[in-house]
């Protein structure tokens, strides 16, 4: 077993390295020399939306790349880039557009560039096929496929990716990413290590992730689901049955369907639960069947190498350090 004592910069920065791609026949990342400063400055970017067109946010994307702010990002093949990826992330409640502009590429020759709706980390999706309101097919979306048909792509949810393959050098692109209010966010991948959320979902047969990269402490402050109102708190096995319930699942992995079940909550209360989840990835998960209006709300926090260093000796959720 391990003991995870890298910090959240350093756990995230390991996760990007260690990024594969499931597109084409070449899904690995090249080695790329970015710093770990570079590649989180965005973490404390000041820059404010909505600017006038000439003042918008300009600088080259990298073969292997991490974007959080808007503007407008170019690259220039220096010399044969055939495996990249950019990650676009925004806030919980933000939605990403990508623009094709400037697009300058050999697409008889092999080359392509491909927006992805939610991110693949080391042969995994986020959302998984199960969470997303769209077919697999249909989350990807190829310039050379598509053209000036589809020249802007809006993602489901607060991230988005861009792989892309180029031969020849010279040949370059710009993408100009923007971000847009999202009335009813639903799957979400947090930027932050601790914080605190309400997750609701207006009367829709659909399954909502907050992903949360990081070992954590959870606290459950409220629970509001369907029908089961005004019957007293606790947790039920079989909570399936009901239609409306949430999961708090644990892993290693981005996809949920493949993460490990930890509890089902499905009856309503008020007033904190706590627990400690010393995995690479922790979900709230919440299934809804489409008939009532469902909400959970729930803080995080990090937890400290001496915390993991206790769940570990006791054996609490030993499956997040095994797997």
């Amino acid at each position: 077993m391990r003991v995870m004592e890298r910090t959240f910069r350093e756990q995230l920065f390991f996760l990007v390295l260690c990024l594969s791609v499931l597109k084409g026949d070449s899904r690995y990342i090249e080695n790329n020399e970015i710093s770990k400063d570079e590649l989180f400055s965005f973490f404390n970017s000041e820059l404010k939306r909505g600017t006038p067109e000439e003042l918008m946010y300009r600088r080259p994307l990298r073969c292997l790349d991490m974007v959080a702010v808007e503007g407008q990002f170019t690259f220039t093949a220096e010399r044969p880039q055939l495996s990249c990826a950019a990650f676009f992330m925004a806030e919980p409640s933000e939605l990403i557009s990508v623009d094709y502009d400037n697009v300058d590429i050999d697409c008889s020759g092999g080359d392509f560039i491909t927006v992805f709706d939610g991110w693949v980390m080391k042969g995994e999706k986020f959302p998984s096929s199960q969470d997303h309101p769209l077919p697999q097919h249909e989350r990807y979306v190829d310039y050379c496929d598509s053209g000036s048909l589809r020249r802007s792509v809006r993602s489901s949810q607060n991230v988005a990716m861009v792989f892309f393959r180029i031969h020849n050098a010279g040949s370059s692109f710009t993408l100009t990413v923007r971000k847009h209010i999202n009335p009813f966010p639903c799957n979400v991948i947090s930027q932050s290590p601790e914080g605190s959320y309400t997750m609701v979902n207006p009367q829709q047969h659909r399954n909502c992730s907050f992903s949360i990269i990081y070992p954590v402490e959870i606290d459950v402050s409220e629970f509001s689901l369907g029908h089961y109102n005004k019957l007293p708190k606790r947790s039920m096995p079989g909570c399936a049955e009901s239609g409306d319930f949430v999961q708090l699942l644990g892993g290693s992995g981005i996809d949920t369907s493949k993460l490990l079940p930890i509890t089902d909550l499905c009856i309503s209360f008020t007033g904190p639960t706590h627990m400690k989840i010393g995995c690479d990835n922790t979900v709230v998960r919440m299934v809804s069947s489409g008939q009532f209006v469902s909400r959970v709300s729930f803080s995080y926090r990090l937890l400290d190498s001496q915390e993991l260093q206790t769940i570990k000796l006791n054996n609490v959720e030993d499956f997040c350090f095994n797997n």
